[in-house]
C-alpha cells in the first residue's frame, strides 16, 4: 500500500537560483536527495530544468530522473537550508 505524499515544503529562495544557475551553466552536479522511501542516493547529472507542477517544485535531470526540491539533501556538497 502505498502512502500519501507529503505536503510540499519550499526550499530556500536562493537555493532555487542556485539550481537554476547550475541548469543554466549545464553543470555537471553531483545531487543527494531522498528517494519515495525516505533512502539517501546519490546521482551525478546536468539539471535540465528547475520547474512548478500542481505547486510543487522539481528538477529534471539529463538522465531522466525527476526530483522533488524538497527531496533535496545536497547538490554539489552544499546542503539545502532546512528553512526559507
Amino acid at each position: 500500500m502505498q502512502t500519501p505524499e507529503l505536503p510540499y515544503q519550499p526550499i530556500d529562495c536562493n537555493y532555487y537560483d542556485r539550481l537554476e544557475a547550475w541548469a543554466t551553466l549545464r553543470t555537471v552536479c553531483c545531487i543527494l536527495y531522498r528517494d519515495e522511501n525516505e533512502q539517501q542516493k546519490e546521482v551525478s547529472a546536468i539539471i535540465e530544468d528547475v520547474y512548478t507542477a500542481l505547486k510543487v517544485e522539481y528538477m529534471r535531470l539529463d538522465n531522466g530522473l525527476v526530483i522533488r526540491l524538497d527531496k533535496l539533501v545536497a547538490v554539489n556538497d552544499i546542503p539545502v537550508p532546512d528553512h526559507c
